[in-house]
């Protein structure tokens, strides 16, 4: 911990840590200094003088800007001195001069501190009477954010989270002097995925959402605090409604998980909840297509038909997908439904693309996000953090830039930290347990990294780097992790709240709580207070799919699950929803998957229902409800308690709280643990500890093939989400196929040809893009594009030209 000092802010004396700019230490014990170029987050660059106070030294009184003046012993600082309110109304008489006076029209206008702080410091009246300069506006900078330069005050916000937060320096000021001005580069759109943290540090209203643009003044506007419906690290959102319509949303500066930023699919991913596409009301199938259903006819179809199976095949011939779509009491109350009113362990969040549920949910020893600013070395073995997880992949870049941590990335092509890295090694997929093997015996091109890990403290970001990964290779790379001198594990996976999800027992191998099958002690008391469950073995996903397809089972629960489009194999998913004799879904929209159902039952979405949400950590934190959903739609909890009521085993629910409570009365990793606890602690959350999982080394083979593919997620894809988020969905790459140059040339193609690509469930023909990055013998085709059929999870694969 740093050395404290005493300093002295208008008579009062306050400690604080040695070098904490006195402009933090200040407001933080309660003296407002004004400001406009200073954030916390960002590094100090004294540009806009707002922020002037007077320091005494021995020559007397120097007027001094505040945010770049390091706290030190002794230090006098007067904020509230006829020096200090002249300079400060100079400054904003200054800036005023070529500022255009149209907060009736800006977006800014009414949360706008230009506005505040001219009321507060300003003048009261401008001296300037000549023509204010002008600019073509707005000009869109990127699809996301439009420019209006006549408003911007120069402050550098935007350049300078641009260059150190997100890696992305692709903003600048250019010009001099009165023509000074905010500008992108020749042909460069400012194509950065976390461009919309610009537009909310913008002290002004020079940056603007197009999809917030004109559609609200803040006073119009309802707010609630909440959490990210997309990321599985738990960013802080706050929601910003009006007329029963989300607007936007907005980062909350939490500093356990995201610290105020987000990625812009976490900030203008909400369009969905009011899409025209969401369902309204039940419907059944009616021959090729569905009919409008009243619910009380969907769900005594539902019941009876889910009836009929557990009658004539027992309750091990349902599967269950998903959970990791809502909220714990979601995903608890369909844990609960398979297992007491079904009679089936057959239930799994994951949709064939995570690690193992034991890893991701009960890992020892687990790390906290937190755990990454003070490490020594990282090591990431998993997705592209950027792609998949843009808040971490800040996070860690933070560490290595600002706080000097070594950095070994291990994956299979480019990735967003491959320029803060230390080391960074490639390998083709399939190729992993060699690559493992050789690396944790530090062998040639690996011995400084591998030694760099026996310096702790280590924190290793495991997970899944593409789709075509054996999965038991992250349990691997955690065994080894776990087995370094001071290390701990972050496991890392995709799809918002698959954490909460396999806490509450959406997993073959997991009861509610992380209560382990194969713990006989844990099971029996967790029946002692949650009665008798299943006692079969458990199927994931790729094993309902297989028993589905081959008559195996005969029925599917479908709870905000698509795994069609989720799924590597999406012709097995389609084969087996088509060869089920029955299938119900829950869900927002009528998608790919549940197209096939017998019968769809509209659910409420984010921002239309209360519970809480576990991130990849295991801290707790609330999701709140500030729309009502559209049409009859029912949260997730009630429809399936509905229906256990009908087939004659009732669950006792009669509202998210009263789950809550459940949970909180059976699950050992929740004990105890209420709303009340949960929103006491906003926007931190509750971070929760149960840990029982010790990674054992899998041995797996490695694949020997001429080609090879890496499938991996991007962060916009044709998602149901995101093909209704229309300010995001044109944003997907798109089919592309990715080769090395020398493959290019060795299969006599370039750029721009099309490319046959043969995977293990299908082909896609698909044009070629160069990426050196890419090993020999790899062809990276992004996964779940518009158009592009399923290749499945198999690493071999042909490639030949169309």
């Amino acid at each position: 911990m740093a050395d404290l000092v005493k300093i002295t802010v208008d008579g009062k004396e306050i400690e604080v840590e040695a070098g904490t700019p006195v402009i933090d230490a200040a407001i933080d014990n309660g003296t407002y200094i004004p400001h406009f170029c200073h954030h916390s987050r960002l590094e100090p660059v004294g540009l806009c003088r707002m922020c002037l106070v007077e320091l005494e030294t021995p020559r007397g009184m120097v007027l001094t800007p505040s945010c770049t003046l390091p706290a030190s012993e002794g230090q006098v600082i007067h904020t509230k001195t006829p020096v200090v309110d002249k300079a400060q109304e100079g400054v904003l008489e200054f800036l005023l001069i070529n500022h255009p006076l149209d907060c009736p029209v800006c977006d800014k206008g009414g949360e706008c501190p230009l506005q505040d702080q001219t009321l507060g410091y300003g003048p009261g009246e401008s001296r300037f009477v000549e023509e204010k300069r002008h600019f073509e506006k707005p000009v869109p900078v990127s699809d996301l954010v439009l420019l209006d330069r006549e408003r911007c005050i120069l402050c550098s916000r935007c350049v300078r989270f641009a260059e150190e937060v997100a890696g992305d320096p692709l903003i600048e000021i250019t010009a001099r002097g009165n023509q000074a001005h905010i500008e992108t580069f020749p042909d460069e759109p400012f194509s950065s995925y976390f461009s919309g943290n610009t537009v909310q540090i913008c002290p002004v209203g020079a940056l603007t959402a197009t999809a917030y643009r004109f559609r609200a003044r803040p006073w119009d506007l309802r707010k609630v605090e909440s959490t990210c419906p997309h990321c599985t690290a738990g960013e802080a959102i706050e929601i910003d409604a009006s007329q029963n319509q989300v607007l936007r949303f907005n980062g909350i500066d939490a500093d356990a998980t995201n610290q105020g930023w987000l990625s812009d699919k976490c900030r203008f991913g909400f369009e969905f909840i009011g899409s025209a596409e969401r369902l309204t009301v039940p419907l059944v199938r009616d021959g090729d297509g569905f009919r409008e259903s009243t619910w009380a006819e969907a769900l005594d179809l539902v019941a009876e038909r889910l009836g009929a199976v557990i009658e004539s095949r027992g309750g091990e011939a349902v599967a269950g997908f998903g959970g990791a779509r809502g909220t714990n009491e979601d995903a608890y109350a369909f844990s609960k439904f398979m297992r007491a009113v079904v009679g089936s362990n057959h239930i799994d969040a994951r949709m064939d693309d995570a690690p193992a549920a034991e890893l991701l949910a009960a890992v020892q020893p687990r790390a906290t996000i937190g755990d990454l600013d003070t490490a020594s070395t990282i090591l990431l073995w998993g997705p592209d953090l950027k792609e998949e997880a843009g808040t971490l992949y800040l996070r860690v870049r933070q560490a290595v830039q600002k706080r000097g941590a070594k950095l070994v990335v291990v994956h299979p092509r480019r990735t967003g930290l491959d320029d803060r890295a230390t080391w960074k090694f490639t390998y083709r997929p399939g190729t992993g347990f060699g690559t493992l093997e050789a690396f944790a015996s530090g062998a040639g091109d690996f011995a400084e990294a591998r030694k760099a890990l026996d310096e702790g403290p280590v924190v290793a970001v495991v997970g899944l780097t593409g789709m075509t990964e054996d999965p038991t290779l992250a349990t691997a790379v955690a065994a080894f992790a776990a087995g370094l001198p001071d290390a701990k594990i972050l496991p890392v996976a995709r799809r918002s709240n698959t954490f909460g999800a396999l806490d509450m027992g959406c997993a073959p191998g997991l009861l509610p709580g992380r209560v382990s099958f194969g713990d006989a002690d844990a099971v029996a008391a967790f029946e002692a207070a949650f009665g008798a469950v299943p006692d079969h073995a458990g199927l994931d996903t790729s094993g309902m799919l297989e028993g589905l397809a081959n008559g195996d089972l005969a029925a599917a629960v479908l709870v905000g699950a698509d795994p069609v489009r989720d799924v590597p194999d999406g012709a097995l998913a389609r084969r087996a929803l088509e060869a089920a004799d029955f299938v119900v879904a829950l869900d927002l929209f009528l998608t790919d998957s549940s197209s096939l159902a017998d019968v769809v039952l509209p659910a409420e979405g984010f921002a239309e229902k209360e519970g809480t949400f576990t991130n990849l950590e295991g801290r707790v934190s609330k999701v709140n409800r500030i729309v009502a959903g559209p049409g009859q739609t029912q949260p997730d909890w009630s429809i399936l308690e509905e229906i256990a009521r009908r087939m004659g085993r009732p669950m006792g629910f009669d509202s998210a709280e009263t789950v809550a409570e459940e949970i909180a009365t059976v699950a050992p990793a929740y004990a105890d643990l209420r709303w009340r606890d949960v929103e006491r602690k906003k926007p931190e959350g509750v971070l929760l500890d149960g840990g029982w999982y010790t990674p054992k080394a899998p041995a797996g083979p490695d694949v020997d093939a001429d080609m090879v593919l890496h499938l991996a997620r991007t962060l916009y894809d044709d998602g149901v989400a995101m093909r209704q988020s229309l300010s995001l969905h044109h944003l997907a790459p798109g089919g592309v196929a990715y080769l090395h140059p020398g493959d290019a040339e060795r299969l006599g193609v370039t750029e721009g040809d099309q490319v046959v690509v043969v995977g293990s469930a299908g082909e896609a023909t698909l044009p070629v893009r160069f990426d050196p990055s890419l090993p020999a013998g790899v062809v990276y085709v992004p996964f779940n594009q518009a158009g592009v059929p399923s290749l499945g999870a198999g690493a071999a694969v042909e490639v030949r030209s169309a």
